[in-house]
């Protein structure tokens, strides 16, 4: 049996890291849900600065859109939303399959509105009307000024994948804006089970940031500890009253999803965030180069278990050893912000050299 179909029977759900129009056209996409449990999909503005970009696809959509007069961010939500609907189509089996708790795929707000709520909520709710998709997440950084914004967009009912966290304190703040959301919703006698949530939790660049601070036996060790405290977190907050309270008016679980979790460091196994992180109820979306290599083994290792503490020893050692954990926390956030707008600068900038080419 492929590793694929294993980690799924552990209750951990696949979904791809990645989307262009080539999988679609070429029926790939289609091929990894029925061989390899892919589940769902996620997709980030490098994602689509490589795929649109990088190919001839997207210029016979393109085309018309410049005899419109649209400017290049109207040409990429343009085509992203082509793509994504398309997947979300391919995917709504799925959806049906699981009662919506997969079938997923995931649109960002411009990067470039982190630090903007207000601007941040009307762009989620304009996109959230033109893909209109009920298995269609909209992504939302859950920076200080992308918080509020959750809360608001879940109150509305749009279902949101809550990206760019990186450590227990940044999944507590995403949480929270779900759950006064939710309750929000429960006051005004709206339906819970009607929108949902994952929480994106970057791994591997946890390990690209603290390896060159680290002594070798704790290399390559702090991405999986943060990741395992984070789930020991999540476990906590759905044994909790206030949970409960809201499951039994029909809410459904912020599921915590582990993303960035290829490896960088080629002396590495291409599935160490993979086996490391195999737990129940939750997401694991990879980029198809950790999808094909964890289709070719045949085994997963352990799962982790909510009980499990060991991380604690970890980053105890890690501390000592001079990280200061919550600092780089705060820094990856910044980090991750700063890396997806200089993608989507250079996303629009490159459809606005395509766009002159075409027209010409």
């Amino acid at each position: 049996m492929r590793a694929t179909a294993l980690l799924a029977m552990t209750g951990q759900s696949i979904w791809l890291d990645n989307i262009t129009r080539k999988l679609l056209d070429s029926g790939q996409l289609a091929t990894w849900i029925k061989e390899l449990s892919v589940v769902g999909l996620t997709s980030n503005p490098s994602i689509f600065e490589k795929a649109i970009t990088g190919s001839n696809d997207y210029d016979a959509q393109i085309r018309p859109l410049i005899a419109k007069g649209m400017k290049p961010e109207q040409i990429f939500f343009e085509c992203a939303i082509s793509d994504l609907t398309r997947a979300a189509d391919l995917f709504k089996p799925v959806a049906q399959r699981t009662g919506s708790v997969d079938g997923w795929v995931s649109l960002e707000v411009s990067p470039l509105l982190a630090n903007d709520t207000a601007a941040t909520i009307a762009q989620a709710i304009d996109l959230h009307a033109r893909a209109n998709r009920p298995n269609l997440f909209i992504k939302v950084p859950g920076t200080p000024e992308g918080v509020p914004a959750i809360e608001e967009l879940i109150a509305a009912g749009v279902s949101i994948n809550v990206t760019l966290l990186f450590s227990e304190a940044h999944f507590a703040a995403a949480a929270e804006a779900y759950l006064r959301g939710l309750e929000r919703r429960a006051a005004a006698g709206l339906p819970l089970g009607a929108v949902s949530s994952v929480a994106s939790l970057f791994v591997s660049r946890w390990d690209r940031k603290t390896a060159p601070k680290l002594p070798a036996e704790l290399k390559n060790t702090v991405g999986i500890a943060v990741s395992r405290a984070c789930y020991h977190a999540y476990c906590t907050l759905y044994c909790s009253d206030r949970w409960l309270a809201l499951e039994a008016k029909g809410a459904r679980p912020q599921r915590l999803l582990y993303a960035s979790t290829s490896t960088k460091d080629p002396a590495l196994s291409p599935t160490l965030y993979v086996e490391g992180l195999a737990s129940p109820r939750t997401v694991n979306t990879m980029p198809q180069e950790t999808l094909i290599a964890l289709s070719k083994a045949t085994t997963i290792g352990s799962v982790l278990a909510p009980s499990d503490v060991s991380w604690r020893a970890v980053l105890d050692t890690v501390t000592k050893a001079g990280i200061d954990l919550k600092v780089c926390a705060a820094e990856l956030q910044i980090e991750g912000r700063d890396s997806f707008n200089k993608s989507w600068i250079d996303l629009i900038a490159n459809i606005e050299t395509k766009s002159a080419a075409l027209a010409s």
